[in-house]
């Protein structure tokens, strides 16, 4: 069976991702990452969407963050949405993707799989460069090269399903597969229930209502489903 390492935060867009790599009959072998992040709620995520698809194994690895985001560092609020901009935001954690790949793509090449799923979205999201198509097909070009397997021509491929998909679009993918979005949390803020008034909320929140459909999450605030603004 042809095999795939799942980039698996335990956020809504990885599960779908997650969703997609199982209907194309992969074997999943998801990791998962422990960088200190104050959303660490996605990490116990992570084990259940993994042990909702009966995976055989399921890595959580600890890095060391190099600090600098309001993700990883305490002293830095995590800010509401405040709409679009053009400023990468404080929620960037620095080379966090590059760094997930290359673990993906060492662990790819231990297992001998075809391919790595995750879930970057160019579309709707915070404005990460780490997120664009420039940047995955760049990374593409260093398995390309830089690798056993690539070198050999069977270079391991990043599959983005999501990267040109609005998240209505991403939230009817995930339904449609059947995905366990209520085993998901996407609040960076990373309470029991999710703030609904953070960046990573915010689109969320956006993306269900748009796609017509209530968020099986619970939120801090309360939500009109029915308004699609």
């Amino acid at each position: 069976m042809k095999k795939a390492v799942i980039l698996l935060s335990g956020g809504m867009d990885s599960t779908t991702c997650m969703s997609v790599a199982y209907k194309e009959g992969y074997d999943m072998y998801p990791i998962s990452f422990d960088y200190n992040q104050r959303h660490k709620r996605e990490l116990e995520c992570a084990k259940n969407v993994a042990e909702f698809y009966k995976v055989k194994q399921h890595k959580i690895i600890k890095l060391d963050n190099v600090g600098g985001s309001a993700l990883t560092d305490f002293t830095i609020d995590v800010p509401d949405y405040k709409g679009d901009s053009e400023k990468i935001p404080v929620t960037y954690v620095p080379a966090r993707n590059i760094l997930f790949l290359s673990y993906a793509v060492g662990y790819g090449e231990v297992i001998d799989a075809e391919a790595i799923f995750i879930g970057v979205s160019s579309v709707d999201y915070s404005g990460y460069p780490d997120c664009r198509p420039e940047f995955i097909e760049a990374f593409q070009k260093v398995i390309n090269i830089g690798t056993k397997s690539g070198v050999e021509g069977r270079p391991i491929k990043i599959i983005t399903p999501l990267i040109n998909l609005t998240k209505a679009e991403t939230v009817k993918l995930a339904v449609k597969n059947q995905a366990p979005l209520h085993l998901t949390t996407t609040c960076y803020k990373g309470g029991e229930k999710a703030c609904g008034i953070c960046d990573s909320c915010r689109l969320r929140i956006k993306g269900f209502k748009k796609a017509g459909i209530k968020d099986p999450i619970e939120y801090e605030i309360e939500i009109d489903w029915r308004d699609n603004k």
